[in-house]
């Protein structure tokens, strides 16, 4: 449980002050707007952040573990090395975001824009993908194992030797996918 109450992020966020490596665990910060916050190294496990604008915010080294951003506003965010395995990013926007070598193991993220994103080298085994916009985005190097990216917009996106062993695309778009070294046993088209 957080050591911090919701009012007191606030008021540290409104002072310009750092979040990083604060015990925000279990924390409600639903709705509210917190651009450009640092977070980095912060312990946000089950935090709610649903709705959230965190456009521009740092999460890199965060643990994260079921932490809720359903709908938030996740554009130009980094989550480099984060862990952040059972998170929930269904319908957030996470254009031009960096998840590079993030543990985003069993995620969920449905239906949500991440168009540019850079998954270059995470753990997405498991996770759920569908019906979201990866368009020119990098996977390079990525595990995808048993991921499942049904409907998902994948033109133009970099899955260079990326592990999809049995990920299933079928009913994406993968016009101009590049799978260059990729590993694609068992993938489901």
């Amino acid at each position: 449980m957080s050591k911090i109450s919701r009012e007191e992020i606030i008021e540290k966020y409104k002072n310009g002050e750092s979040l990083a490596g604060l015990d925000l665990s279990e924390a409600d910060l639903s709705y509210e707007n917190l651009k450009g916050a640092i977070f980095d190294g912060a312990n946000l496990n089950d935090a709610h952040l649903q709705n959230a604008n965190l456009e521009n915010a740092s999460f890199n080294k965060c643990t994260m573990q079921r932490v809720f951003l359903f709908g938030a506003n996740l554009e130009n965010c980094r989550f480099d090395e984060a862990n952040m395995i059972d998170a929930n990013l269904q319908d957030t926007n996470m254009t031009n975001s960096s998840f590079v070598n993030a543990n985003m193991e069993h995620i969920k993220i449905f239906g949500s824009q991440a168009e540019n994103a850079n998954f270059e080298k995470a753990n997405l085994r498991t996770a759920r993908l569908k019906r979201s916009n990866f368009r020119s985005s990098k996977f390079k190097s990525a595990a995808l194992n048993d991921a499942h990216l049904e409907r998902a917009d994948l033109r133009d996106t970099d899955f260079s030797d990326a592990n999809l062993t049995n990920a299933n695309i079928s009913n994406a778009q993968i016009d101009n996918i590049k799978l260059d070294g990729a590993t694609t046993e068992g993938m489901k088209k």
